[in-house]
């Protein structure tokens, strides 16, 4: 047995593969298999065999004698050598590689020898080199950080003589694509300032209208400004009104995706470069400040097109009235009580909106000789700045409720004199008048009769008094819904009655008043004749009864006097004449005035 063993590892050695695979398969055959032949793979056992060879070296199988031990496995052990020198040489080309590819680092790598096939291949990995990569990385020259420009340093660095040059050339484009030429340009002279430079979105959140009004044309220099205002004054309002909106779209826009970024993004990460929105606001504030009328033009579109509204897009339109303002008073009052009041009564109403509608208004009160100005120009081409439908909103948001009341209240009652002279300014008796204190009354006589609020009650009688004095088809407005708001009418008839003295100069002719209060008095006698609906219905019928007979006493006797006196100063007037042969001494014209008055004695 121990001579066949020899001879076969001799045969090995010698090269003499299948003799050694028949020996093995005779003598597997001859021991205890009971004539089963195993079958084995040769190449892989071929395989296994030189990896165990190669972990255990020159060691020998116990109890086997063999000699010239030395060369027996050393076909093998230059089989496996070979093997290592070739992976080793293979990994040492892949770190190569690796080290000269930037930026590509592979997973894996996989190496197969000579004589591997599909299935049977090395799965053997090549190892990577994971710092070679983050050494690269940090071996990376960085790239040299741009000096920061803020907004007034690249202000400073325009040239006017650039600028005029630019205009100089735009009269061959439309006159559209002309301010938007301008824009460029502006675009182009900031195009070194960043968002970390001009955070607009967070400068108009954080701050207050006072602080972002003149932001950014704080920094356009004296030269620059009007010579492009000067520009600007040439151009119609219909393509300013274009580039508004088109800029307003960018803004919003602007704002909209810094918004979404935000929620995500880290603290600190900034936005790209803002030099357009730079050079889109200087171009706005430039373009209303020196037409305030262009604003008046896109109002009804920023109230009707939701995209222009809500809570974010506020301080925008808050800026870009502040800036119409600089330029005319009117005309910011007028956008403010157009576009901006109804805000604090709709569905958006919040703390921070109704803050940002007191901050403009409080700025635009605030100006010199504000209240004057605003007066003289209530109307302004046929429309009135604080029209009846916000004076009814300043009513109701100045006199709530007790238990209504904010923090805003304090500041409402204080712009509310100014405001409520503005809405009522106007020539007596004439036909606008006229239509305004219809409308007025409409809604005053309803507040009038608020019982919870005493002070909106007294408020709104007052303002339904001041209707009756501009036109007489108020006295007969007010007889078609007496019997309908009779709490009203009794307040208003108590505060005439009360104050006659003063209303009674005002109201001109008398004649519509003492028809109207004939008719009261019919209606009441009516009710009282009937059931009342209740005690607190009978109640009011008779207080009006009331008012009504003491103010016909007063008309009564306010015409008597003025006869008695008429006659009194005619027979001095006749016997002064006898006395006196110089007539031409006497003002006929003054006494024909104090005769022609309805109440000159009351």
């Amino acid at each position: 047995m121990e001579e066949n063993h020899a001879s076969a590892l001799e045969s090995i050695a010698n090269g003499d593969h299948h003799d050694a695979g028949e020996y093995n398969s005779h003598s597997s055959s001859n021991n205890n298999d009971h004539g089963w032949q195993k079958v084995t793979y040769q190449k892989r056992q071929r395989k296994n065999k030189a990896a165990e060879s190669i972990n255990n070296q020159n060691k020998l199988v116990p109890g086997a004698v063999i000699s010239g031990g030395d060369s027996v496995f050393r076909g093998v052990e230059k089989a496996a050598e070979e093997r290592v020198r070739r992976r080793q040489e293979a990994q040492r080309a892949a770190a190569a590689a690796n080290a000269d590819a930037i930026g590509a680092v592979p997973a894996r790598s996989k190496l197969r020898s000579d004589d591997e096939y599909g299935e049977d291949s090395d799965d053997e990995a090549v190892p990577q080199n994971a710092k070679a990569g983050e050494e690269e990385k940090k071996s990376k020259p960085k790239k040299p950080k741009k000096p920061k420009v803020t907004v007034a340093e690249a202000a400073a660095k325009i040239d006017v003589n650039a600028l005029t040059a630019e205009l100089i050339q735009l009269p061959q484009f439309e006159e559209h694509i002309q301010v938007m030429k301008l824009a460029d340009f502006f675009g182009w002279a900031f195009s070194a300032v960043t968002s970390a430079q001009f955070p607009w979105v967070k400068m108009f959140k954080e701050s207050t209208v006072a602080k972002i009004a003149d932001i950014p044309i704080s920094h356009i220099p004296e030269d620059i400004y009007k010579t492009s205002i000067d520009w600007i004054s040439q151009r119609s309002v219909q393509s300013l009104g274009s580039f508004i909106l088109e800029s307003l779209d960018k803004i919003l826009a602007d704002l909209a995706s810094q918004r979404v970024g935000g929620k995500g993004a880290k603290k600190g990460v900034q936005q790209a470069s803002s030099k357009s929105q730079v050079a889109v606001f200087t171009v706005v504030a430039m373009v209303l400040r020196r037409k305030p009328d262009v604003l008046i033009s896109i109002l009804p579109t920023l109230r009707e097109n939701s995209k222009y509204q809500g809570q974010d897009n506020l301080p925008v339109i808050v800026w870009m009235i502040v800036q119409a303002s600089q330029g005319d008073l009117a005309v910011g009052l007028y956008a403010w009580a157009h576009n901006v009041l109804p805000l604090v009564c709709g569905k958006s109403s919040n703390p921070q909106s109704r803050d940002l509608v007191l901050q403009l208004v409080e700025r635009i009160l605030s100006m010199p000789k504000a209240r004057t100005i605003l007066i003289n120009g209530a109307v302004r081409k046929g429309e009135r700045l604080v029209p009846p439908s916000a004076l009814e909103i300043l009513i109701g948001v100045t006199f709530p409720a007790p238990s209504a009341r904010v923090k805003a209240t304090e500041r409402f009652e204080a712009v509310y004199p100014t405001l409520k002279d503005v809405a009522l300014a106007g020539s007596q008796g004439s036909k606008a008048m006229k239509q305004v204190s219809q409308q007025i009354l409409s809604f005053a006589v309803k507040a009038a009769g608020e019982t919870s609020t005493p002070e909106l009650s007294n408020e709104a009688a007052g303002i339904f008094i001041w209707c009756l004095t501009q036109s007489a088809e108020c006295f007969r407005q007010w007889d078609k819904v007496y019997e309908g708001n009779l709490r009203a009418s009794v307040t208003v008839l108590k505060k005439l009655s009360d104050q006659w003295k003063e209303h009674a100069t005002k109201i001109s002719p008398l004649d519509p008043m003492r028809e109207t209060l004939k008719s009261f008095r019919h209606k009441n006698e009516k009710a009282l004749e009937g059931e009342a609906e209740s005690a607190e219905q009978e109640r009011l019928v008779k207080d009006a009864d009331k008012y009504c007979k003491t103010l016909l006493g007063k008309l009564s006797r306010g015409s008597g006097c003025k006869k008695s006196v008429a006659f009194i100063v005619l027979a001095l007037a006749v016997g002064a004449a006898v006395v006196s042969p110089n007539m031409e001494s006497w003002d006929w014209n003054k006494l024909t005035v104090f005769f022609s008055s309805e109440n000159p004695f009351l």
